[in-house]
């Protein structure tokens, strides 16, 4: 696949596969968080999240009516919780991501083509590479970097699903 930086150097391929795009999916540990679970004295895990990426989901949702999704590997309350807050679904302990994307996928009536997935790790690759339009955060695993259409500038946690937002909704008139 062909590797870009957002936000400026973005074209050609990589635009195409952002127009087509109509489901929003991504990991959440190492995507919407910095990869760190935090724990309290009390044994309590915390994660951290992005208002930034947050705003990233809404802006989707209202410029662009897309759906989105968090798809992970993780069976985590706090997820439950911040999905509940940003997301039409959130789908946790999920072990085969490509498998519930072709799900939620054809459930709308869409294609893979029409599916945009960030990760980081190797337990989505399977996913990025069949998506129609991949990306990752800029401290994602080399493996995956070499297997998205975009590697964001910013890292998990910080604003990476924001830029992927934002370029998916340039790509659709809503920049």
């Amino acid at each position: 696949m062909v590797t870009a930086v957002l936000p400026h150097g973005v074209q050609g391929p990589e635009m195409e596969s952002a127009r087509r795009v109509r489901l929003v999916l991504t990991d959440c540990d190492g995507v919407l968080t910095d990869a760190g679970l935090y724990y309290t004295a009390a044994g309590e895990e915390l994660r951290r999240f992005s208002v930034r990426d947050g705003m990233g989901f809404e802006r989707l949702r209202t410029l662009a009516g897309i759906e989105t999704a968090i798809v992970t590997r993780e069976d985590s309350a706090m997820v439950a919780v911040r999905g509940r807050k940003l997301l039409t679904e959130t789908h946790l302990g999920v072990h085969d991501k490509l498998a519930l994307a072709r799900q939620l996928a054809a459930a709308r009536g869409l294609s893979l083509d029409a599916v945009a997935y960030m990760g980081d790790d190797l337990n989505d690759l399977a996913l990025l590479q069949a998506a129609g339009f991949s990306a990752c955060p800029a401290d994602a695993e080399p493996e995956v970097q070499r297997a998205v259409r975009v590697v964001c500038r910013r890292p998990g946690g910080h604003g990476a699903f924001r830029e992927m937002a934002e370029l998916i909704l340039a790509a659709l008139g809503h920049g």
